[in-house]
Order: C-alpha cells, then sequence, then structure tokens
C-alpha cells in the first residue's frame, strides 16, 4: 500500500468554499483520494524501482563489455589470419616475380650469346 499523504479534509473544505455542498466535497475528496492512492507511487517504491532499473543497466553494460571483449579477439584473430595470407600472397608474387627475372635474364644471356656467336662466325 502506497503511504502517499493526501489532506482529504483540506481539499473538501477548499470544494465547499467554492459552492460545492458538504456531499459533494466529500464525495470528490474521496474519489481523489482513491486515485491518488492508486495511481501514484510512494517514494519508497520509487526508489525500489529506481534501483532495480539501476541493477538492470549495470547488468547490461557487463554483457555489452563481455561481448564487446569477445568481438576484440575475434577481430585480432582475423586480422592476425588476413596479415598471414598477406604475407604469403606477398611472398609468392615475389617468388614468381623473381623466376621472371631469371628467365628473362637467361633470355637475353641467350639472345646476345648467339648474336655474338653469329658475328663471330661472320668476321
Amino acid at each position: 500500500m502506497n503511504t502517499i499523504i493526501l489532506d482529504t479534509l483540506e481539499f473538501a473544505n477548499k470544494l465547499k468554499a467554492g459552492g460545492f455542498t458538504d456531499q459533494q466535497a466529500e464525495t470528490q475528496a474521496r474519489a481523489i483520494a482513491e486515485i491518488v492512492e492508486r495511481q501514484l507511487v510512494s517514494r519508497q517504491d520509487f526508489d525500489q524501482h529506481q534501483s532495480e532499473i539501476k541493477r538492470d543497466i549495470h547488468e547490461s553494460e557487463n554483457k555489452l563489455e563481455i561481448r564487446i571483449k569477445e568481438l576484440e579477439t575475434t577481430l585480432r584473430k582475423d586480422i592476425e589470419i588476413l596479415r598471414a595470407e598477406t604475407k604469403r600472397d606477398v611472398a609468392e608474387t615475389k617468388a614468381e616475380l623473381i623466376r621472371w627475372v631469371v628467365g628473362v635474364g637467361i633470355l637475353q644471356i641467350a639472345i646476345i650469346t648467339a648474336l655474338l656467336l653469329r658475328l663471330a662466325n661472320r668476321i
């Protein structure tokens, strides 16, 4: 039960001063008191609900922090995997480039040698 205090006597007296009959003023005062009792919350109820909300918020924050750390760990692993794949791809490309350079170098040597031999035969 809420402990909201409403001075029904003072309220009824104000209604009477405003032109209400005794019965109208008392009925209005009782009706308003019942509405206030049912609809308004006491400070204790408010504080209790506020504490529950704060607890729920704190629990949600903790869950979010845990989830963020999990995502961060997953992202770090994914980044490391991508880094390793990139290094592998660069190494493969480098090896292929070296093969091409060596192949072109050997081809150049062969062409130069053939030209020199042909030139030597003409002299």
